[in-house]
Order: C-alpha cells, then structure tokens, then sequence
C-alpha cells in the first residue's frame, strides 16, 4: 500500500507491523455530525477495512472532545449544561456512522476522562522546560521544539493567521511568542473546571489529543490524521508536545482527508452552511450516502452537490442487480492500496457490473453491503 503523508509530502510506502494503529481526531459534540465529518471517518473507514483484508489488526482510536469552549458555549445558548449537549450529540453520532456501515472504534475516549494524565504530562512538560508558567495559564515553549512546523511546512506568517483563525490567539500578551500555545489555562465562570498544581481550570485543546493517542497506542503511532483543517495548529501542537514528553516520533504517517464546501465555500458551524447527514437519512439510504461521500478524490476539496446522491442511487442499483461474487475484487483491491484511489475503485466496479459480474465483495470492501435497504 502507497499513501501520500502529509509530512512528507508525497505519496510513500504504508507497510506497518501485524497490528496497525490509528488515530482520528473526533467529534467536539456540539452540533450534528455533517458531511464534512462524514467524508473524514468515511475514508479512514476503508483504509481500515482495507488493512484488515490485508490481514492486519487494527486498533483505530477516534477521541471525542467534550472539554472545549464551541461546545460549552453553544450549550450557553441553548440554556443546557454542557455534558448534557455532548451526551446528546455524541449519541446523534454514534447513530449516523453506525447507520453509514463505519466500523467500530477501537477505543473511544473523552478528553474528560483524562485530566490526571494530562496534568502529569503538563508537569513533564514543565520539568523539562519545555512549557513556562504565565498569566495564570500554561505554554508550551516552541522554541524548545526543533521540529515543530515539520508536518504541515507552513511559514511562519501563514502559521500565525491560521493560529488567529482557529483559536491559537498568538496575540495573547501572557505569551513568549505568538506561536507557543496553552496546555493548562483558568476556567471562566460556566465552564468546567479542575484543580490542579497550576490552579483551577482547564486544559488546552492540543494536549487532550497528545495523552489520550499516547495513553491508548503507546508512544509512536503508525497513523495520524482527521480533517486538513486540523493540520495547523492543532496536530503540529500535538506532535511537538508529544515528542517533548517521549523523545520518540510520535506519528509514523500523517493522512488528512480534504474540506468539504457548499457552493465553493467549506461547510462549518460558524458559516452555517452545513449538510446533516441525518437530515439526508431521511430522504436517503445510507449506503447512497456512504457511495455520494466516497466517490470523490480524498486529496482535492471538493463541492457538496445533491446531484452525487442521484449518481450514488444509480450506481447502487446497477451493483445490486449484478448480484453477489468477487467481479472486480481484485482491481478495487489495487485502486486502493495506490493511495486510496476511491474513484478508480468504483470505477472498476461499475465496469465489472456493466459486464454481469457479481460486485457484492468489492463492494464490501468499500463499506457497502448490497442487501436492500440497508446502510454499509
């Protein structure tokens, strides 16, 4: 298998040992799940039933991120706690990639659940001055890190208008440098908070993601990625504190899936352009919405359209009326391993079943079970 990395910045051989580890940052379960999370979980979901068909055991953590401020402010708005938003949107979920035919997660841990361990990683981060206390919250010092803009090689005025864009705040005065980032910080009234050696409060939004991949997979993980969005700040901050704490390469092969835009704008909460995946359950098998989301190059941005969804019914109903058999398996199995080629994939199927070849294994291999009425 050939997958590009996004460190290295080209397309490089994926040959991990008999049991492969994977980490996906998660949902931060403040609203419904969109097609933007459905397209990241989605491809991550056949490169991991891919590696199973190749024999592989796979042990694919996926966090949830119920400590963080989106969250506990939009629960403000709709006047609940905060843990009763996320248990709700958390189940909502659950409910859409169960219904999308996505394995199961491995493990899937709340940042909530790890606040010990993420305080003994402050503390190691301290001792080892790599982090510095100011203004009554925690940096980590990225002077201190040589390697810190290694996986997305972005510049540095780039790196700062990112950072102001996705919460970094490189104008917060407490800091050394615009770019060192917080690791513990107080709480504001309403938001949850914990004691610590630092004072009350809570942790950054990086360092969550740092102890719960090195607390469930070890210190080097084979595989690392979630959204392109997520490549700066949030997985350069989680490297850089990683590999402060272990010494060790803390990913082995960074893979980010590409943004998803509505009318040439990408979906988020804050634009309000976002397509719910179970709004579309209700009008859509999910197996239609699982082949709409999959057809198109996991490299490039691409435009959500409802048109791929009549595209996907089609291309559905020619594979179930093929029937059953392993017509194609063979190709689709080598359109995926050469970096995840899921076009060429369906491609190869769509040919197969134009010829009377049964698909129903090369379809499983993509997620998607052929039985009517039913999801992956």
């Amino acid at each position: 298998m050939r997958l590009f990395d996004t460190a290295r910045q080209e397309v490089v051989p994926f040959e991990p040992g008999p049991v492969v580890t994977l980490y996906t940052c998660g949902l931060t379960p403040y609203d419904a799940t969109h097609i933007g999370h459905a397209s990241t979980f989605l491809l991550y979901d056949v490169l991991e039933r891919r590696l199973r068909d190749l024999g592989h055991e796979t042990r694919l953590v996926r966090n949830l991120t119920d400590v963080d401020d989106p969250l506990v402010e939009r629960a403000q708005e709709l006047g609940v706690p905060y843990t009763e938003l996320a248990a709700a949107e958390t189940a909502r979920f659950k409910d859409d990639m169960a219904a999308l035919g996505t394995l199961p997660a491995w493990r899937e841990p709340e940042a909530s659940g790890a606040i010990a361990e993420i305080q003994r990683f402050v503390a190691t981060l301290l001792e080892r001055g790599h982090a510095y206390r100011s203004g009554g919250a925690v940096y980590f010092d990225v002077a201190t890190a040589p390697g810190f803009g290694s996986v997305g090689h972005l510049d540095e005025p780039t790196m700062l208008e990112l950072a102001a864009e996705r919460g970094g705040n490189p104008d917060d005065p407490a800091k050394r440098r615009p770019l060192d980032f917080v690791l513990w910080q107080a709480s504001a009234e309403g938001y949850p908070t914990w004691d610590s050696p630092w004072g009350p409060g809570r942790p950054g939004w990086h360092v969550e993601c740092s102890v719960l991949a090195l607390r469930e997979l070890g210190e080097t993980i084979d595989l690392h990625g979630g959204g392109t969005d997520l490549i700066f700040p949030h997985h350069e901050c989680e490297a850089a504190s990683s590999e402060a704490v272990t010494g060790k390469p803390f990913v082995r092969h960074w893979l980010h899936a590409p943004m998803v835009r509505l009318d040439g704008t990408k979906m988020s909460k804050s634009l309000g352009n976002l397509v719910f995946v179970s709004d579309l359950r209700k009008r859509w098998e999910p197996a239609v919405i699982r082949l709409a989301v999959l057809s198109r190059p996991w490299r490039q941005d691409w435009d959500w359209d409802d048109g791929l969804l009549e595209e996907a019914a089609a291309r559905l109903d020619r594979w179930r009326a093929a029937g059953p058999g392993d017509a194609a398996l063979d190709e689709v199995r080598a359109r995926l391993d050469d970096d995840l080629d899921l076009p060429g994939a369906m491609a190869a199927a769509d040919d197969a079943a134009a010829a009377g070849g049964g698909v129903g294994r090369a379809a499983a291999l993509l997620g998607v079970d052929l039985a009517p009425g039913t999801g992956g």
